[in-house]
């Protein structure tokens, strides 16, 4: 039971007082911060970008504003992480957001998610930042595995997870309920023991 309670203090332990920058030969995952809003509201206000995503629209800038403020919240609460994908040569402009939107300290365990803007579709910028988060939540946060739920029709992001190794553990039939709608999941999960670091 100590060597548990030891093991969560580990978990738990963000030695870190803001979400540290994470480095790629192409990205720079760094915290998201209010000037990233109106980027944030043409991001989840894009049809083809929300396609597969059942979340509402935001219906106008303060949205994002609430958003962002319960981010960084749920960060202080150590129970979320997340970071504005932006490009090393232009660090202020947010091109996406991936994160941790559910950190679950029992079980050494978290969801990832993310979202790319359009024009940067295509490039490998998913997988880069999907790698590098990966590396960060296996190495500093000290997770034993990751796990990101997808709707079955988005197979590009399927792809993705693939190409990084994670694996396809279960299909949910009308899990979810959206818009009027019964819709259903995959889950794709990658364990710190399949990890290889890809960042580098």
């Amino acid at each position: 039971m100590i060597l548990a309670d030891q093991m969560m203090d580990e978990f738990k332990n963000f030695d870190f007082d803001r979400p540290p920058v994470l480095e790629s030969e192409r990205l720079s995952l760094r915290e998201l911060c209010r000037d990233d809003a109106q980027a944030m509201f043409k991001l989840r206000s894009n049809e083809e970008v929300m396609k597969y995503v059942p979340r509402p629209r935001p219906s106008d800038i303060n949205e994002i504003y609430a958003l962002i403020e319960q981010i960084h919240d749920g960060f202080l609460k150590e129970v979320n992480l997340g970071w504005a994908i932006t490009l090393k040569e232009a660090p202020d402009v947010l091109i996406g957001f991936i994160g941790f939107p559910k950190l679950d300290f029992d079980n050494f365990r978290a969801e990832i998610g993310y979202m790319i803007a359009p024009g940067f579709w295509g490039k490998g910028i998913a997988g880069e930042a999907l790698a590098l988060t990966n590396d960060f939540g296996f190495s500093s946060l000290g997770l034993n595995s990751v796990y990101a739920m997808i709707d079955p029709k988005n197979v590009a992001s399927a792809k993705v997870l693939l190409k990084q190794g994670y694996v396809k553990e279960a299909y949910f039939k009308q899990d979810l309920y959206y818009n009027g709608k019964f819709l259903d999941s995959e889950i794709y999960s990658l364990l710190k023991s399949n990890h290889q670091s890809k960042s580098v």
